[in-house]
């Protein structure tokens, strides 16, 4: 039963699943009142809490206090009102890299009652309006560096009506800042419900089409109040840095959401590449730092050369299974507490972790308070311990897509079904295995092959191709495309070249394929269909 709506635009309502196919939720130790704005929690409420001097975040040569980022977010909220018409429940599409600008945007059109869609600074035009369409979104808010691909989307679409810019860099320099900085630092924010929709999360899917996963305002304290209070620990002492871009669900919870749920500090990168993480860990003295293996090989590697990580009391590691080696490798040079999880999109944030003083190599842990998790068949039977089989999980956050019939996939008889293949120890332990599905997970990213085939195959020189995802020491996996390739073109390193430059202009350029293998022919059944599991090594 949902509780009551602040929103006026009703379109995230309306397009939630039916209840019967919604997950159960486990809500007991997370009570929170009726009406909830969780940008108002995150700012004003943390200053009224005392935290008004105390560092919020950090990010392109400037240090905001929590009063400064509430005035700051609460004049954008005012301009977001009074100059763009927006009202509680609209849609606006936010495209920026990691920086402070981004998360007080986030924020403010979070006061003002809008649902927000974080999106990455690597998004082409049509990946952009894939989002633009199947969220409706009239209105969209861009880094002024950035602004080329959503202009390009916006031509084109039929529901995105403005593209305002800011400014990233901290000047205050754009349309946007210049309309801001003439408001009140004061706003009263929306009174939205805990059970409105806060933030569209979006995943992709296996077939290359998006999914749009539905978050309330009281989720996002969910897993503030959940994982980072139990298992982090977090104090207003910590400060934060990470690699994960604030449009992921694991990059905005520990990133943004942690730190100032509880007072402490977000350091933000833009290129936050491991020698930059390891230079903002050492000015910075950094405590905690959320990235994917592949990052901290790297970082392992510059250790070498005499980097000081010494204030780190926590490594977070999730986005893609965390090696047994770099586990052990990361204890073994810093001392300090490497603790993998998994998580997903659907659910928000991570479920299943690793704790202080209970962690171990090529284990995933326990479920965090709150959830609960199983390994079953395919008729949902809990298997025996030991048995490999599918991840269920339940808890205060669940699978809700926008608007789409995967939404009975993920979700069985109240469990949320990850798409994971697990191992339960005889002590209770998880244990990953692999992915159910064909989605290549490299370096921390979710990468669907049939959106790279469309984009290889939209080359003349394609005639056909497979993606899958092949293994790889550094990144876990990396995109492998095996192509046909059109009559008279012959196979050579230039012609690798000329594909994988092509993808890059295609879509977003990490999903590239890393690896080009020419092939005279492509395994197929007896009815055509291309056996990519032939094609995996």
């Amino acid at each position: 039963m949902l509780g009551p709506s602040g929103h006026i635009d009703t379109f995230t309502r309306d397009n939630l699943p039916p209840p019967a196919m919604q997950p159960h939720y486990l809500l007991e130790g997370f009570p929170y009142p009726e009406y909830l704005n969780v940008g108002k929690v995150l700012t004003d409420d943390m200053v009224a809490k005392g935290f008004g001097d105390h560092v919020a975040l950090i990010g392109n040569g400037r240090q905001r206090t929590y009063k400064e980022l509430t005035d700051w977010t609460n004049r954008l909220a005012h301009a977001l009102v009074e100059g763009y018409g927006v009202k509680p429940g609209n849609r606006v599409l936010i495209r920026s890299a990691n920086n402070p600008a981004l998360v007080a945007c986030w924020l403010a059109a979070t006061k003002a009652g809008a649902v927000v869609v974080n999106t990455m600074p690597m998004l082409r035009a049509g990946e952009l309006a894939q989002i633009v369409d199947k969220a409706e979104i009239s209105l969209a808010l861009c880094d002024t560096r950035l602004m080329d691909e959503l202009v390009a989307c916006g031509k084109d679409s039929e529901y995105l009506k403005a593209v305002v810019g800011f400014d990233g860099t901290a000047n205050h320099d754009a349309e946007l800042d210049r309309i801001a900085l003439g408001k009140p630092v004061r706003f009263e924010a929306v009174k939205t419900g805990r059970d409105d929709v806060a933030l569209l999360g979006f995943t992709s899917g296996t077939t290359g089409a998006p999914k749009a996963t539905m978050h309330f305002h009281r989720d996002l304290l969910t897993i503030a109040d959940g994982y980072a209070q139990e298992v982090l620990a977090v104090t207003p002492e910590d400060v934060f840095v990470g690699s994960p871009p604030l449009a992921f669900t694991f990059g905005l919870g520990g990133l943004a959401i942690f730190p100032l749920r509880f007072g402490a500090t977000a350091t933000l990168l833009e290129t936050a590449s491991p020698p930059n993480m390891i230079e903002i860990i050492e000015t910075y003295k950094a405590t905690v730092c959320f990235t994917a293996p592949t990052a901290y090989r790297v970082m392992l590697r510059a250790m070498e050369e005499g980097a000081d990580l010494s204030s780190l009391r926590c490594a977070v590691s999730a986005g893609e299974t965390l090696p047994a080696p770099v586990f052990e490798d990361w204890m073994a040079k810093t001392g300090k507490p490497m603790l993998d999880g998994i998580g997903s999109t659907e659910l928000l944030h991570i479920f299943i972790t690793n704790r202080f003083g209970d962690a171990r190599p090529a284990c995933t842990g326990t479920p965090v308070s709150g959830y609960e998790a199983k390994v079953v068949d395919e008729k949902m039977n809990e298997v025996p311990r030991g048995t490999p089989g599918r991840l269920a999980v339940k808890g205060p956050t669940g699978c809700r897509y926008l608007a789409d019939e995967r939404q009975a996939k993920y979700v069985e008889g109240g469990w949320n079904i990850t798409g994971d293949t697990f191992i339960q120890d005889e002590d209770g332990y998880f244990h990953f295995a692999a992915r159910n599905d064909d989605m290549i997970v490299s370096a921390g990213y979710n990468i669907a092959g049939p959106e790279v085939e469309a984009a290889l195959l939209a080359h003349p020189h394609v005639a056909e191709c497979a993606v899958v995802g092949a293994t790889d020491a550094e990144r876990g996996q990396i995109v492998e495309a095996h192509v046909v390739l059109a009559e008279g073109v012959e196979p050579s390193d230039a012609e690798v070249e000329v594909l994988k430059s092509h993808v890059k202009a295609a879509i977003a350029p990490y999903k590239y394929p890393r690896s080009v293998v020419f092939t005279e022919a492509l395994p197929k059944t007896q009815t055509g269909k291309i056996q990519r599991f032939r094609l995996k090594h």
